[in-house]
């Protein structure tokens, strides 16, 4: 059974995957609204789509009254590690994230939260890589919060397939070479608009959320509503 009429609360919808998932939201006959908290205006604008402005996305006191009614957060916002020491990322990444994932949900006891993590996450948070290990805490914290179901996502390589505002513009120099990664190394990535369905998809159905989703999950479980 098919769950429809979704409400859906996406962050870091000013960026690339922010942006691919909430397309994705926009064109799904499942998903009824469309609720974007961003630090700034997105510049999108669509009947399914309600923005919230918090400039101090570490203190949401201010907006959690608009923040109710949900069934679930995209969490699509973050940022590389590449030139951070380990503090800046772990506030950006893991406190950030935690911030938000709390007054979520106080305001929503039953809602989903599906985490956009990374391929090579560490689950034991024992490793030398500083990002693995930082996203491997996020992760296993939001699994302990009580959240009626906590998504893991590992997309690997994330290629944006539809035109967007936010595709980074190395992506216009790299795609060809990412494209061919892909296809010699299926597990490699996967388009982001099927990670978009696939995460639609799980929500919808209320899928297991024990697992990981690795790139041959998202992809298969992305076909699932084809069905």
């Amino acid at each position: 059974m098919k769950k429809s009429d979704l409400k859906i609360l996406i962050t870091g919808s000013t960026g690339m995957v922010g942006e691919g998932v909430m397309q994705e939201c926009i064109e799904s006959p499942l998903v009824k609204e469309i609720v974007l908290l961003n630090r700034r205006a997105s510049g999108h604008h669509h009947s399914k789509i309600r923005e919230i402005i918090c400039t101090d996305l570490m203190n949401t006191a201010e907006v959690q009254s608009q923040l109710t009614g949900l069934d679930a957060c995209f969490f699509c916002l973050g940022i590389s590690s590449v030139g951070k020491k380990e503090d800046e990322y772990t506030r950006t990444t893991y406190e950030l994230t935690i911030s938000i994932a709390k007054t979520l949900i106080n305001q929503n006891p039953q809602m989903q939260f599906h985490y956009i993590s990374g391929a090579g996450t560490d689950s034991s948070e024992k490793g030398k890589s500083m990002w693995a290990k930082v996203k491997g805490m996020t992760e296993n914290k939001l699994m302990q919060m009580g959240f009626s179901k906590c998504f893991r996502w590992r997309p690997g390589i994330l290629l944006p397939d539809k035109p967007l505002k936010n595709t980074l513009k190395y992506y216009h120099y790299v795609g060809p070479l990412l494209r061919f990664i892909m296809f010699i190394i299926p597990a490699s990535g996967s388009k982001l608009s099927v990670l978009g369905k696939a995460m639609i998809a799980a929500c919808s159905l209320e899928l297991e959320d024990q697992k990981c989703y690795e790139v041959k999950d998202i992809r298969k479980t992305s076909q699932l509503l084809e069905a």
